[in-house]
């Protein structure tokens, strides 16, 4: 593999890993009905101020997040049409193997783990 082709695949890593984050999941779930607030995100998300704060910074750093700032209020939105159309596509995946992901044991979910000790 050349170097250029290494980088692409380090950055291509990245981006899934930042979408494998729960909460900036749900963040960018969140958002696929329009832009919002971090009030309302807290709100509909259960996430804490912080907590929704510090990951739309991480979504907005990394280009998956744009805001814009009208008087007090920043109001949050997916940065492209193209991560709309991921997170659909993501969803019919999971649908179409939920059973094969959710058996899967090299990626458990948490409450998997609890539920077997």
């Amino acid at each position: 593999m050349s170097v250029s082709s290494d980088t692409a695949l380090a950055v291509r890593a990245k981006f899934f890993r930042g979408l494998a984050d729960p909460s900036r999941l749900v963040l960018l779930l969140a958002l696929q009905t329009g832009e919002k607030t971090v009030g309302r995100l807290r709100d509909e998300t259960g996430l804490s101020q912080s907590n929704v704060s510090n990951h739309l910074a991480c979504l907005k750093d990394c280009g998956l997040v744009l805001s814009r700032q009208e008087w007090r209020h920043v109001y949050y939105r997916i940065a492209d049409a193209q991560i709309l159309k991921l997170l659909h596509l993501a969803d019919a995946i999971v649908a179409a193997n939920a059973q094969r992901i959710a058996d899967c044991v090299n990626y458990r979910i948490p409450e998997q783990d609890e539920e077997r000790m």
